[in-house]
C-alpha cells in the first residue's frame, strides 16, 4: 500500500468527529446557559433530595440529551474518594466514560419516536424489578417522550409514581403540551432556555481558539444570530463555516454561505426607507439580492434591526450585546432617538406581514420590493396623531407653519371653508414628510340626529315571540320555543336569553333568523349563563295550577266533586262573556271539566 493510501487509512480509522459531538459537555460546569436548573440539582443532591423522575423540556440542540446523560452520570457518580450522587464531576468516576458515550448496561436510552407502543413500556416494567448490574441507580432515559402512545403513557404511570428505589427516569421533549398532565405531575420538571446570542458568541470564540481557527468578529456574531439559541445548530453551522473557508472564517463567507444580507447594508437600506427614497431602497435591495442574498432573509435583517432600534429606545443598556455589530449599535442608537415609536410599530406591521407573502410567492425578489415600496410610502406620511398636531400648532387666523397668515376666508352662506394644509416640510420621529395643500372644500353641516322609528312589529316578550309564531303558522318552533326558552333581557334587536338542558342546539340561531324574517329587522340573540325567567309551557302550567287550585276552593265546585267520588278537575275553561251582556258577580259558575276514572262531566 502506498503512503498515501496508509495516510487516507488512518485518517478514516481516527475518524473526524464534528463541534457538536467533540465539544459536548460531560458535566453540569461545561453546560452553557443553563444556569437555573444546575442550581436546583446542586441543591438538591447536596440535600439529598433528589427526585424519581425527571422531565427536561426546551427547543432543539439546547442540551436536553446532554442534561439526561450528565445527570445519570451524577446518579451513579463513584470515584477512590466519593461513592455518592454528586453534582461535582471534575473526576472521572467509574462509570462515567461509559455512561457518556451511551453504552452503559444500567443506563437505557430509548428514542420514543421509534418505540411507541405499549409493548416497548411494557418490557421496561418488566425491567425495574431487576436490581442493577454495576451502577448505583438504573437509569432509564427517554428521548422524544411526547411521541408515546396514550396506552404507553398510561402502561407507565403506576411505575413512574412508586419505581424501585434503585431505578430513575428521565424525560426529553420538544412538545411537552403533547406529555399528558397525569405524567407531568409525576415528575420534577426543568425548561431548558435558549441561550442568547451573546453566550454563544462566547462559545464559538472559545472552540475556535481551542481549534486554532481563524474567526472574524461579525461571522461568529452572524452564525449566533442564525442559531436561533440552539447550541448544537451554532456548532453545526460554525463547522460547516470552517470547512467553506478552508480553516478560515469570515463575514463575507458566512453571509454567502447562509444567503444573508450585509448587516451594514441592511441598515442603509432600513435608512433609505425611512426617509422615504424608495429608488435608493429598491437599488440596495437589487444590489444585495444580485450578490445572493434571499429576499425573505433579507426582510427579516429589517424586521430584526427594526425591533432593536424600538428596543434601543426603552432599554439602551441593550446595545452592549456582543452579538451586535459596532455599526449596529451606534447607528441603531441615532434612529431610536430619531425615529417615532409609532412609526417603528407600523414599519414592524409591515414587515410581520410581508414576509410570509415573499416566502409564499414564486417571485419572492418582486414580492419584496412591493413591500419595500409600501413601507417607503407609507414612511413619508405622518400618522393621524402627528397631522393632528401640526394642525393644532397653527397660528389664529388660519395660517399655518410655512404658509402666510391672513384674515380666515368669509363663508358663504354660512356652508362653505377653505382648508389649507402647509406646504413646508414637517419633520416629526425624524423623518421630513410634505403634507399636500388640499383645495377648498365645500362644508356640508351633517344631518340632525333622526329618532329612530319604532318597529313595525314591536317585540317585548316571549309571548310576543310566541305570537309572531302562530301568526306565521310555524308550530313546531313555537312548540320548541315555549318549552325551552327562558328571557334574561330584551330590548330592540336584542335578546338575551337561556336555555333548558333538552333545548336543540340550533335554537338560538333558528329564534334569530324568524325574529329577523318576522318584523323585518337584524336580532341579536345572545346564551347567557343567568336562569332567566320561567319558560311559557312553565308558565302557562303554573297558571293552569293556580285556577284549577281556586276552583277547588269553590264551594259549588267542591260540591260536584263531593258528589261524584274519585272526580278531578283536568281543564278550566272560562268563555268570553257577550258584548251585550256583562258578566257580573251573579253570574252562573263557569263550565267546568271534571272526570273520574270512567266519566268526564
Amino acid at each position: 500500500m502506498s503512503d498515501a493510501g496508509k495516510e487516507l487509512e488512518g485518517k478514516a480509522a481516527g475518524g473526524y468527529r464534528v463541534l457538536a459531538r467533540k465539544y459536548r459537555p460531560a458535566d453540569f460546569s461545561s453546560l452553557i446557559g443553563q444556569e437555573p436548573m444546575v442550581r436546583t440539582l446542586t441543591n438538591a443532591f447536596s440535600t439529598g433530595r433528589i427526585a424519581q423522575a425527571w422531565m427536561l423540556t426546551g427547543v432543539r440542540g439546547v442540551g436536553k440529551t446532554t442534561t439526561a446523560r450528565i445527570l445519570a452520570r451524577a446518579l451513579n457518580y463513584k470515584t477512590d474518594e466519593i461513592n455518592q450522587p454528586s453534582v461535582d464531576l471534575s473526576v472521572l468516576g467509574e462509570h462515567c466514560k461509559a455512561i457518556m458515550e451511551g453504552r452503559h448496561v444500567d443506563v437505557i436510552e430509548m428514542d420514543a419516536a421509534s418505540h411507541t407502543g405499549i409493548d416497548d413500556i411494557r418490557e421496561i416494567i418488566e425491567q425495574v424489578r431487576y436490581a442493577p448490574v454495576s451502577a448505583r441507580y438504573k437509569v432509564y432515559i427517554i428521548d422524544e417522550v411526547h411521541m408515546l402512545s396514550t396506552q404507553a403513557f398510561n402502561g407507565l404511570l403506576k411505575t413512574l409514581e412508586e419505581p424501585p428505589p434503585h431505578v430513575k427516569f428521565i424525560f426529553a421533549t420538544t412538545e411537552i403540551r403533547k406529555v399528558p398532565i397525569t405524567v407531568l405531575s409525576r415528575c420534577q420538571r426543568f425548561d431548558l432556555r435558549r441561550v442568547d446570542a451573546g453566550m454563544l458568541t462566547e462559545h464559538l470564540n472559545r472552540i475556535a481558539g481551542l481549534e486554532g481557527i481563524s474567526v472574524e468578529d461579525e461571522a461568529v456574531a452572524m452564525v449566533a444570530r442564525a442559531a436561533e439559541g440552539s447550541v448544537r445548530d451554532a456548532l453545526s453551522i460554525f463547522d460547516q463555516a470552517i470547512a467553506h473557508g478552508a480553516g478560515t472564517v469570515t463575514a463575507e463567507q458566512v453571509r454567502s454561505m447562509l444567503g444573508l444580507a450585509d448587516r451594514g447594508r441592511v441598515v442603509d437600506l432600513f435608512e433609505h426607507l425611512m426617509k422615504g427614497d424608495t429608488a435608493a431602497a429598491l437599488t440596495e435591495f437589487r444590489a444585495q439580492y444580485d450578490v445572493g442574498a434571499d429576499p425573505a432573509a433579507v426582510l427579516t435583517d429589517l424586521a430584526e434591526f427594526n425591533h432593536l432600534v424600538t428596543r434601543l429606545r426603552f432599554v439602551p443598556s441593550a446595545a452592549s450585546d456582543v452579538s451586535l455589530s459596532e455599526e449596529e449599535r451606534r447607528r441603531g442608537a441615532q434612529f431610536s432617538t430619531g425615529l417615532s415609536v409609532r412609526v417603528l410599530s407600523r414599519t414592524w406591521q409591515m414587515l410581520l406581514k410581508g414576509i410570509p407573502e415573499v416566502q409564499s410567492s414564486n417571485r419572492p425578489a418582486s414580492a419584496a420590493e412591493m413591500v419595500l415600496i409600501r413601507i417607503a410610502h407609507a414612511a413619508e406620511l405622518p400618522t393621524l396623531d402627528e397631522a393632528l398636531k401640526s394642525l393644532g400648532n397653527a397660528p389664529q387666523g388660519g395660517g399655518l407653519p410655512g404658509r402666510p397668515s391672513g384674515p380666515a376666508p368669509s363663508p358663504s352662506n354660512g356652508v362653505t371653508n377653505a382648508v389649507s394644509v402647509a406646504r413646508a416640510p414637517v419633520t416629526s420621529g425624524g423623518q421630513t414628510m410634505r403634507l399636500v395643500e388640499s383645495a377648498p372644500v365645500d362644508y356640508v353641516a351633517p344631518p340632525l340626529p333622526v329618532a329612530e322609528a319604532a318597529p313595525a312589529v314591536p317585540v317585548r316578550s316571549l309571548e310576543d315571540i310566541a305570537a309572531l309564531a302562530d301568526a306565521n303558522r310555524d308550530m313546531l318552533f313555537k312548540t320548541q320555543f315555549k318549552a325551552c326558552v327562558r328571557l334574561v333581557g330584551i330590548e330592540p334587536g336584542k335578546l338575551s336569553v337561556s336555555l333548558t338542558q333538552d333545548a336543540p342546539r340550533t335554537i338560538a340561531n333558528d329564534l334569530s333568523n324568524r325574529l329577523e324574517k318576522w318584523t323585518g329587522r337584524r336580532w341579536l340573540v345572545s346564551v347567557s349563563r343567568e336562569d332567566g325567567g320561567p319558560t311559557l309551557a312553565e308558565a302557562e302550567a303554573a297558571k293552569k295550577n293556580d285556577a284549577i287550585l281556586d276552583a277547588k276552593n269553590d264551594p259549588a265546585v267542591a260540591a260536584i266533586l263531593s258528589r261524584f267520588p274519585g272526580a278531578r278537575i283536568v281543564n278550566i275553561s272560562i268563555p268570553d262573556a257577550p258584548a251585550d251582556e256583562p258578566q257580573t258577580e251573579t253570574d252562573p259558575l263557569p263550565d267546568l271539566g271534571v272526570d273520574d276514572d270512567e266519566t268526564d262531566i
